[in-house]
């Protein structure tokens, strides 16, 4: 390992049973029930994210997992996943957005029974996007077919904001229509988050 790579990698110098030890900043953290999802949603990070919270889940049953979130969304079936994940958890999850949490980024934070944001930070929730590969490729039963999908994937979003704020459904539909980003105040307000974070204690 180069010494750009330790830059990188912080490490924790700290005293074991079996002398000093060094270990990634990261996984100091993870023992002290921290985890952070700083990325994409994708298969791979959801499903790294689950294996961490099943962990902590067993390892102390009961006991708070703060989930610290700085991400602009993903596919949504793997947010699903960790979004339930979260919820049938025997824990509770305090879910802290540390930058922009967006799309399925906010439906993550949304899974936390402490919903917090840092002061200067953003929400930001819409409807599901169509990738479709355009009327020159796609045939209109096709078409037709990924349309009613996408709505259905609409409906089982916006139920899940409105169920986590507290909103009414036609409500929701309307926020997410467009882009709708909220500051830690208007957050509040809506009931998609439910505090401040004022230490980092």
């Amino acid at each position: 390992m180069n010494n750009e790579n330790i830059m990188r990698t912080p490490r924790v110098l700290k005293e074991t049973s079996h002398g000093m030890d060094i270990c990634s900043l990261e996984d100091e953290l993870f023992l002290n029930r921290r985890i952070f999802f700083t990325c994409g949603v994708n298969t791979d990070s959801s499903n790294e994210l689950i294996k961490q919270l099943l962990y902590l889940d067993r390892d102390a049953p009961g006991e708070e997992i703060t989930l610290y979130i700085n991400s602009p969304g993903g596919d949504v079936l793997s947010g699903f996943a960790a979004y339930d994940c979260i919820r049938l958890l025997k824990s509770p999850v305090r879910t802290v957005c540390t930058g922009l949490a967006a799309s399925m980024g906010a439906i993550l934070f949304l899974a936390g029974e402490k919903r917090e944001m840092l002061p200067h930070t953003q929400i930001m929730i819409h409807d599901p996007s169509y990738y479709g590969n355009g009327p020159s490729s796609e045939k209109p039963l096709e078409m037709q077919k990924r349309l009613e999908s996408i709505m259905k994937t609409r409906e089982r979003l916006c139920q899940v904001i409105a169920q986590r704020t507290g909103k009414d459904l036609k409500e929701i539909y309307e926020k997410t229509r467009e882009d709708s980003f909220f500051t830690v105040q208007e957050a509040l307000d809506f009931g998609i988050a439910t505090g401040v974070v004022r230490s980092m204690d």
